[in-house]
């Protein structure tokens, strides 16, 4: 038996301090700063040794994190379209696309380092998140609330770039303000 990512199955309580490291850095990271090693896992409630043991080097504990984000961001969509209507899923969806991009941008050194010398491919995201919004659009176009004309990837390139235009920003009414927008954007026209 092994983990998703190849590995043999972890231990509860070893799971348990992996997840906690996880969430821990995603936190510092999405406050903007570049959290050290330390205060992550002292944050998570782990000694250093514990962080080591499941993060070799701050590039590993980032690549998990990003990894860790992105599937679950990607992986709300269906939770989403249960409990909303097509429309409503899909502007509530780009608010924790939001929030991941926020994430990204604490680890954004490490990050573009990464992209460079491809241990993280940038494609491989942009198709997990065009697949996302895909599956939010079609379900709005058989529900007739979404517009069959939208393509995935240019509600993406949209985002994209609302959220560059704001990074470093903490005008989160001027956010909402654009994503509702973009949603407005995919709406059937009267």
């Amino acid at each position: 038996m092994v983990d998703d990512d190849g590995s043999p199955p972890l231990r509860a309580d070893a799971r348990r301090n992996r997840d906690a490291l996880l969430r821990a850095a995603a936190a510092g990271f999405a406050a903007g700063d570049a959290p050290t090693l330390e205060k992550i896992a002292r944050d998570a409630g782990v000694g250093i040794g514990t962080l080591y043991r499941h993060f070799p080097t701050r590039e590993s504990l980032v690549e998990a994190v990003y990894r860790t984000e992105l599937a679950a961001v990607c992986a709300s969509v269906d939770g989403l379209l249960a409990s909303h209507e097509p429309a409503d899923a899909l502007r509530e969806w780009m608010d924790r696309y939001a929030e991941f991009v926020t994430t990204k941008r604490g680890m954004a050194e490490t990050f573009r380092a990464m992209v460079a010398d491809g241990t993280l491919a940038a494609a491989d995201t942009r198709a997990a998140i065009d697949g996302a919004v895909g599956t939010l659009l079609a379900a709005g176009v058989r529900a007739g609330t979404l517009r069959a004309d939208v393509e995935a990837d240019d509600v993406v390139t949209v985002l994209v770039g609302i959220f560059v235009a704001t990074q470093g920003s903490d005008d989160r009414a001027r956010l909402g303000r654009l994503l509702d927008l973009v949603a407005a954007g995919c709406a059937p026209r009267s």
